[in-house]
């Protein structure tokens, strides 16, 4: 088949040398020239190949782009020297942490609950894993010495909590609950939060009563949990106004 492809092009190179072959036996009769000419014709059509001719004609096998959305990446967390150790919930391996949020707000934030100093923190943070590199965009909560939580389902979307008084308030699923210590709660139908920039809001009303919730996406420190936690919450129940922190599930 080669013999066959340089006789070809030799003809559209429009030379009238003959060659010879004689393909029984170890030698060859070739016109220098024409076959230098031959040669450089045939590697400019090898040259000319799709790289990869069959993810052109086929579309399902060429190369995936790599997912980059951030997820919630749920885990242990630790200071090591310079290294930021994050071990997964319920997973053997590792990664490094890297900050990459604007002005180190990450970093700044896991501070604030003791992770310079050296404490060991459950956290809840933003990004994707590269090579065994968590590249952290933002943060959702972080507490210290904490356990190992189940991600949100369908079921609950929110979570706020705030104290003196204490309550709490959990959002998801058919339901709004907000709840205080020793006191009756107030159990609405849930619609999901509307979102208005920075802002997630809720009001609803039975007859037992009206709730509005208005979180917002600003950090917020709960010192008597030691924790810390990405969205500031503000529920005002039946008239009274109730102040805390708030992450989503």
């Amino acid at each position: 088949m080669f013999f066959n492809c340089i006789k070809l092009l030799a003809r559209l190179a429009g030379h009238n040398e003959q060659i010879i072959f004689n393909e029984t036996r170890p030698t060859m009769k070739i016109h220098y020239f024409t076959l230098t000419l031959a040669t450089v014709l045939f590697a400019g059509v090898l040259q000319a190949q799709p790289v990869n001719p069959a993810s052109a004609a086929n579309p399902l096998l060429a190369p995936k782009p790599v997912d980059t959305t951030p997820r919630l990446a749920y885990g242990q967390m630790m200071k090591q020297g310079e290294k930021t150790i994050f071990a997964p919930c319920r997973d053997q391996s590792y990664a490094l942490m890297q900050d990459v949020s604007t002005d180190q707000f990450v970093t700044k934030a896991l501070n604030m609950v003791g992770l310079e100093s050296g404490k060991k923190l459950y956290a809840e943070l933003l990004g994707i894993i590269e090579g065994g590199t968590l590249k952290a965009s933002g943060i959702n909560m972080a507490k210290t010495e904490g356990r190992c939580q189940l991600p949100g389902t369908k079921e609950e979307a929110w979570r706020a909590s705030g104290n003196e008084p204490g309550w709490v308030l959990a959002a998801g699923g058919q339901m709004v609950s907000f709840k205080q210590f020793e006191k009756p709660g107030l159990n609405l139908p849930y619609t999901p939060f509307k979102r208005e920039g920075k802002l997630a809001l809720f009001e609803g009303a039975t007859e037992a009563g009206k709730l509005s919730v208005r979180l917002e996406n600003t950090l917020c420190r709960d010192t008597m949990a030691d924790a810390v936690f990405s969205w500031t919450a503000t529920v005002t129940a039946n008239g009274q106004t109730y102040k805390g922190c708030a992450w989503e599930r």
